[in-house]
């Protein structure tokens, strides 16, 4: 046997191993996954009758997701929901955008002390500043608002520090053309770079629709109206009120319906995620 059939063994031999390792490892984050979907075609009664659990249902049942939209308003808190994170993230685009532009092309004074300040901002956790918005969010009387979920939510130094590294992988040069031939700032922005850069646009959009889909800190605290639940804090509402803390397949066959757009939404624009990300993480 050659020395590169030696060496070629070994390679397949590292990527079986490899592939072995990624299956188990898929497996260990899907399974919890099944597992969900399974107790949700489970009848309340075939649920409570396991004391060993199976792994399958040969009688599988639509009646926990009746019972997850008629026991409680789910609905409701999917409209809440799609409210939220759709002005959220529209305003949010209409806040970074120009900022990371400024960011990245515009000459000012302080320009760089204040980007410096901001990244700091970014190391200050979430949660230490949830007080200080409750506070300003109560004391202008917007709790049990959309405002009031919204406000917060706004804008983020990550999302603007995102945009900035990839706007300025373009060339300065294209700017300085565009200016001599008197095109002005927005003009250059909406057709020059935001079509360069859009999948990086398209990941921060994402990323944020998936952000605001799973808020729970947040609009628990600043909500006690069930009117203006959202899916992740109407979960809490559910449990308590709907069909009560024993009633699992009922519970899950919730959570598959709310986690189910996510799940879509990450499946088509995977590709783009990853081009996103890789695309404002590489500088050249």
């Amino acid at each position: 046997m050659t020395a590169n059939n030696k060496k070629t063994d070994r390679i397949s031999v590292g990527k079986v191993i490899i592939y072995i390792l990624l299956g188990i490892w898929a497996l260990a984050v899907l399974f919890p996954f099944y597992w969900m979907i399974l107790t949700s075609i489970k009848s309340y009664g075939a649920y409570s009758s396991e004391y060993v659990p199976k792994f399958i249902t040969l009688s599988p049942t639509l009646e926990n997701y009746i019972t997850a939209f008629t026991s409680v308003p789910l609905g409701q808190y999917f409209l809440n929901t799609v409210i939220f994170t759709v002005a959220t993230t529209a305003i949010m685009l209409i806040v970074i955008i120009p900022a990371a532009f400024a960011f990245s092309r515009l000459e000012f004074k302080g320009k760089n002390l204040v980007f410096t300040l901001f990244l700091s901002l970014m190391m200050i956790p979430n949660e230490l500043v949830v007080i200080t918005n409750f506070m300003t969010i109560t004391n202008l009387d917007l709790r049990n608002t959309f405002v009031g979920l919204i406000l917060p939510s706004v804008t983020s130094v990550f999302y603007i520090y995102l945009l900035k590294e990839n706007f300025s992988q373009i060339p300065n040069e294209l700017y300085l053309a565009a200016k001599v031939d008197g095109t002005s700032d927005l003009k250059y922005l909406f057709r020059v770079m935001l079509p360069i850069c859009r999948p990086t646009v398209v990941t921060v959009t994402i990323l944020k629709v998936i952000e605001c889909w799973n808020s729970y800190i947040w609009p628990r605290l600043i909500t006690d109206d069930p009117a203006y639940f959202l899916v992740s804090n109407g979960i809490q509402e559910i449990r308590e009120n709907g069909f009560g803390r024993e009633n699992i397949p009922a519970m899950m066959a919730a959570v598959v319906v709310i986690s189910l757009p996510l799940i879509v939404l990450f499946i088509i624009f995977r590709k783009k995620i990853m081009e996103g990300v890789a695309r404002g993480g590489t500088k050249g």
